[in-house]
């Protein structure tokens, strides 16, 4: 099957790299333009950040894909940037179908009772109050096109369940399901679909890198993936590590076409039975 988003536009933060490149190219695939946007600089406390050059890779990949792209340079904290960027795109490319609030860090961790404020604050805003901001920038150009829509909001395992010392993060991810689904009772009159998807482990930058090497194996001088490995497949009822971000993008594709049309209010986990432990 082919063509499942085919004419219509989809709206993707977090688009330079990762799930968020990954949703660009795989919308793009079954006909739908885009508009991408990323903050394409580094942010504080976090792993190395996307450049300029990964926003404009995703967009040859989509313009290859013989699809239609604007970007920006957006942080989804800036709900001024975020309205100019989607109030653009949607003139150029003539409508808004599709939401996809992916946009996302993840930080070094704590105790909550010993976090220090700056860094609960930081999670707060980008994974939380951007995914509002980016759906509140968004929703006005679906409404007016009177077709419907399909929004798709990215939280994670750590929306459904707890874990220790990353509790700044799993507050934010249980936040966007309560966004989720009062976008979902709201929207609905107007046709708007929405939902979000919960990843487990994702073989992107976000997981594989230095930083959560030796979080994960503290035990070893110079740890890689090899060694994460083991401990990663441990959260999973389905014998592997991790997941691929285009699995992931297969559950935004489905969200996002007629074939999920009267799925709505929905936590969809792409998790290898993580929320099964």
């Amino acid at each position: 099957m082919t063509g499942r988003v085919a004419g219509k536009v989809a709206f993707i933060t977090g688009a330079a790299r990762g799930q968020g490149r990954s949703h660009a190219v795989r919308l793009a695939e079954e006909g739908a333009d885009i508009i991408a946007i990323d903050i394409c600089r580094h942010i504080e406390n976090t792993t190395k950040g996307s450049t300029p050059e990964d926003l404009a890779e995703t967009a040859d990949m989509v313009k290859a894909l013989d699809r239609r792209i604007v970007t920006a340079e957006v942080d989804v904290r800036d709900y001024d940037a975020l309205k100019a960027a989607v109030d653009s795109g949607a003139e150029q490319l003539g409508r808004l179908d599709i939401v996809v609030a992916n946009a996302g860090i993840g930080t070094p961790g704590a105790p909550l009772d010993e976090m220090d404020e700056p860094k609960w604050q930081q999670m707060i805003d980008v994974n939380l109050t951007g995914v509002w901001k980016s759906v509140k920038a968004a929703v006005p150009h679906i409404k007016a096109g009177g077709r419907g829509g399909s929004v798709i909001l990215t939280s994670s395992v750590g929306g459904l369940k707890a874990y220790p010392r990353v509790g700044h993060y799993v507050t934010a991810k249980h936040g966007v399901v309560g966004l989720m689904r009062t976008f979902a009772v709201e929207l609905g009159q107007f046709s708007i679909r929405v939902n979000s998807v919960h990843p487990t482990h994702v073989s992107t930058e976000l997981l594989l890198n230095e930083s959560t090497y030796r979080t994960f194996r503290p035990d070893l001088e110079n740890p890689g993936p090899d060694d994460m490995a083991p401990i990663c497949q441990m959260f999973h009822m389905l014998p592997i590590p991790w997941v691929d971000a285009v699995d992931i993008s297969n559950a935004v594709l489905f969200l996002a076409c007629d074939e999920s049309r009267y799925v709505t209010g929905v936590p969809l986990p792409i998790d290898a039975g993580s929320c099964l432990k």
